[in-house]
């Protein structure tokens, strides 16, 4: 027999609409027109203002057969145009592809290219960058290249020489297409909330990135579920520490629109700039992956403002953060709660909920509970750590080692242009994060490793990240990576880079501090899991702070295998 509803109402007009977070403007610029919006030096915007400019640019951009079907690329830091394109770019129709400002002019070719991207908008210290980018482009082409629109952000904290220079090139400049565009522009929502409102490129940590497209419904719901997660209120005082072209911002740029909350740019991000932002404006909330988190901890005393005047929430994703430094976090008065997520999940979409009865536990241990990667979102629909072998989800033990998988509202649509990889990263019906790891008896997760980062040597696995821990607490040690070196007795044996606090030691002392390292990790954890190797100087990084292991991985192999001992 056929199972159905009570009733046969249908879908109409006044009771349904498409999800999308562009109407939280619409209502911040109703609720508070004259609330600041969007600090940027000298320059504020007040959410009607915002709003109006909003729509400016949506009006310019169709009047320029720009539209749904459309892409818009963004190459620029965390200022005001930014934000505005996260709302006037989607309400054209068109989708925005917000450009990565550290990836060379290659890797910005193969993204606009791949990407199609009709416009470029791009901040004038980045000019030159776009240009070479479309310069690669247009040699491949054979002839066919049609060039995008190009627009240039001014910025008085920028030298002028360089906006002039893309201004003689013909580019737009930002501010002359908003005053060609309609501030009562009647823009349109999207008819179907599966549109796409954002497209976004895997951190060319790969061979080629891949192009996460998101839909305005995951938007709408990711913008909701991040400030009930974290406890943020109406009103709230947020610093762009995170680049908001890294997953949209973790999609704040329209949660802050939803809280009718204040957006404090920062074109570079500093520990002083951190700490002076929170005495000048009264910063609630920022986000930022574990590495900057270290800098606002080490920062040399000159360089901080403290005590803090209040409690400054802090959101960390984007890499395992060490136990030290999460310590090292509420010892300084920051209140951090540890998220997950990936490109394709819209950003953080796990959270480790803090429990009222760890409150009592001492510090050390409340920081190891806070560093596992925990439950999921509100808008998350399924969350599991399953066997690599059977599919089957790994027992609750806290050992058992498995693949972190996803499924529900907040899983990207899939990746552009890339049947292959959908199937793949689809594969039974869950989203595959690559990434391993267990899940404790309290069902809170806890990440490993990435699949390619497990070190496997005599046979037993070595998860990086626990290494990567115990070096934190070493006292001469800023950051820490770890990965596989070729091992003449054991196949492969950890490889600690590491970079050490400044005034720490010279050149001829690093042969003894390397000694002592491995010294120190004997006291900490199994004989195997000690680095046979310990190289020092700087970590290389992606553009949103993650250290990039494939570079160090390289360098693993060009210092070739690790000797059998003579002994």
């Amino acid at each position: 027999m056929e199972m159905r509803d009570i009733d046969d109402l249908p879908k109409i007009a006044a009771n349904y609409t498409a999800l999308t977070p562009l109407w939280f403007l619409e209502r911040a610029a109703m609720v508070h027109p004259t609330r600041k919006a969007v600090v940027h030096g000298s320059r504020t915007y007040t959410w009607l203002q915002t709003y109006q400019r909003c729509r400016r640019l949506a009006s310019a951009l169709s009047s320029r057969s720009v539209g749904l079907g459309s892409t818009v690329a963004v190459i620029a830091p965390n200022v005001p145009a930014l934000y505005e394109a996260h709302f006037g770019i989607p309400m054209s129709g068109a989708v925005i592809n917000p450009v990565n400002i550290r990836l060379n002019a290659s890797t910005v070719a193969f993204l606009l290219s791949h990407s199609q991207s009709a416009v470029v908008i791009v901040d004038q210290e980045f000019f030159t960058l776009a240009e070479d980018s479309l310069k690669i482009i247009k040699e491949k082409s054979q002839g066919n290249f049609k060039p995008p629109l190009l627009i240039v952000i001014a910025d008085e904290n920028c030298d002028p020489k360089t906006l002039r220079y893309a201004l003689g090139q013909g580019a737009i400049e930002y501010e002359k297409l908003l005053e060609s565009g309609d501030p009562e522009f009647d823009w349109k929502p999207p008819q179907d909330e599966w549109q796409s409102i954002a497209l976004g490129y895997t951190s060319g940590t790969t061979a080629s990135p891949k192009g996460v497209v998101l839909h305005h419904r995951g938007a709408y719901l990711m913008s909701l579920s991040s400030p009930l997660i974290w406890g943020m209120n109406e009103g709230a005082v947020y610093l762009w520490t995170l680049p908001m072209f890294h997953c949209n911002g973790w999609c704040f740029t329209w949660a802050l629109a939803a809280l009718c909350g204040t957006n404090i740019c920062l074109r570079q991000v500093t520990a002083k700039g951190v700490y002076s932002a929170i005495a000048k404006y009264g910063v609630t909330h920022f986000c930022a992956a574990p590495v900057v988190l270290n800098t606002i901890i080490n920062a040399p005393s000159e360089e901080t403002i403290l005590p803090l005047p209040h409690v400054v929430h802090v959101m960390t994703a984007g890499a395992a953060p060490p136990t030290a430094v999460l310590f090292g976090m509420s010892q300084k008065g920051f209140r951090v709660t540890h998220t997950y997520g990936l490109s394709e999940t819209y950003g953080p979409s796990t959270v480790c909920a803090w429990k009222p009865e760890w409150d009592s536990l001492p510090p050390e241990t409340q920081a190891r509970l806070n560093a596992r990667q925990g439950v999921r979102y509100i808008g998350l629909e399924g969350l599991e750590v399953i066997s690599t072998q059977t599919g089957h989800p790994v027992p609750a033990d806290g050992k058992t080692m498995g693949e972190i998988v996803m499924r529900g509202n907040l899983v990207m649509k899939g990746y552009l242009k890339n049947p292959k990889a959908n199937q793949e990263t689809f594969a039974n019906g869950w989203f595959h994060s690559g990434d391993l790891g267990v899940k404790h008896p309290d069902s809170y997760i806890e990440i490993k490793d990435r699949s390619k980062d497990i070190i496997i040597s005599g046979g037993e696995n070595i998860s990086s990240v626990e290494v990567e821990n115990s070096l934190y607490l070493h006292p001469a040690v800023l950051e820490a990576s770890v990965v596989a070196r070729e091992d003449e007795r054991w196949g492969e044996s950890p490889c600690a880079f590491v970079t050490l606090k400044p005034g720490v030691a010279d050149k001829s002392e690093e042969q003894g501090l390397a000694e002592d390292i491995m010294k120190f990790c004997k006291s900490k954890m199994p004989a195997y899991w000690v680095p046979k190797s310990v190289v020092f100087g700087a970590l290389p990084k992606t553009a949103t702070g993650k250290i990039q292991k494939h570079v160090l991985r390289a360098k693993a192999k060009e210092l070739g295998a690790v000797k059998l001992s003579k002994l």
